[in-house]
């Protein structure tokens, strides 16, 4: 019931720290790159898509009219750079950011490809090797998402989101002891990253140590007030613990944040139940299931599970 919340890495002009492009960059490439990024930000994918294939191929050299031009001009469905002898380390980025555009559009393939092409350009880029695993991982490749989270971090230790998305496929990989570990370094590092602190509450959640979980869904509601799944996940902690009007509280915050959260019906919905307010419960079952079909038979066993602990007087686990 813990939604994956990843960190990526989209490289701006505006960053002092790494040489983004050259004297020789073309203006018009430099112009496209920026264009990309601010329609990104406003969520204008397609035309995010289009500027950055723009600044791809003025920061290129083409020798011809030829399959790779015509690649560029089809967003890049063939993953061919055999003919592309690239000018300068801005094209890198311009794919590494193209990645994550197609990601957010579910393109785990395409944003696989467009890494690979960064890569071959810029062997030792980090971020690539971060957006990468995010679209493999969304594959279930899981083992090739560890592997370039690992290269990641091994090119830049100060790379906390590396951290924090690892600790998260280990917490979903079983490695509880992992995923701490990773999580409290990815704080370490940056401590004002609420996704961070949602993760470690989880793998709290997971170690049994509700307490811990309630302070770090607290710290993520602080810095992000409006982030649903850390209220789903104070619920759930604090449903652990016998607080069930708390739990209430917080899965109702949740739904009142995301209507469309199933896992704040399911668990608001047991919380009820638990309460003896079973018509009130069915609602929320109702609308889990109307949102997600495929938990019924999880569902039901909860809500037997609820009902027995009820009447035993023991915590809602």
């Amino acid at each position: 019931m813990c939604r994956r919340a990843l960190l990526f890495a989209v490289v701006s002009l505006c960053l002092s720290l790494t040489v983004f492009s050259q004297p020789r960059t073309p203006d018009a490439a430099i112009n496209h790159f920026n264009n990309a990024n601010q329609k990104a930000r406003k969520g204008d994918l397609d035309g995010a898509i289009e500027e950055y294939t723009r600044a791809i191929h003025l920061s290129s050299h083409l020798d011809g009219f030829n399959s790779s031009s015509k690649r560029l001009a089809n967003s890049f469905n063939d993953d061919s750079s055999a003919s592309i002898r690239v000018i300068d380390p801005f094209t890198a980025n311009a794919y590494n950011n193209l990645c994550l555009v197609r990601y957010r559009q579910k393109d785990f393939r395409g944003a696989i490809e467009d890494c690979d092409q960064a890569l071959r350009i810029r062997p030792g880029l980090p971020s690539a090797y971060l957006n990468r695993a995010a679209a493999l991982r969304e594959l279930e490749e899981f083992d090739a998402a560890l592997r370039d989270l690992d290269r990641a971090i091994a090119m830049d230790k100060g790379l906390f989101e590396a951290y924090s998305n690892r600790g998260s496929l280990r917490l979903d990989l079983g490695d509880v002891k992992g995923a701490l570990t990773d999580l409290n370094r990815s704080i370490e590092l940056n401590d004002h990253i609420p996704e961070s602190f949602y993760q470690r509450g989880y793998t709290y959640i997971a170690l049994r140590k509700y307490d811990l979980a309630v302070a770090d869904f607290d710290r993520a509601v602080r810095l992000q007030p409006k982030m649903a799944w850390a209220y789903q996940g104070r619920g759930t902690a604090n449903m652990m613990t016998a607080k069930i009007d708390r739990a209430i509280a917080d899965f109702s915050r949740a739904i009142e944040l995301d209507p469309n959260l199933a896992w704040a019906h399911f668990n608001r919905g047991l919380a009820l139940v638990y309460n003896g307010n079973e018509s009130e419960a069915q609602k929320d079952f109702d609308e889990c299931l109307k949102l997600r079909p495929d938990l019924k038979a999880q569902l039901e066993a909860k809500i037997d599970l609820a009902r027995e602990l009820r009447q035993q007087h023991k915590p809602l686990q």
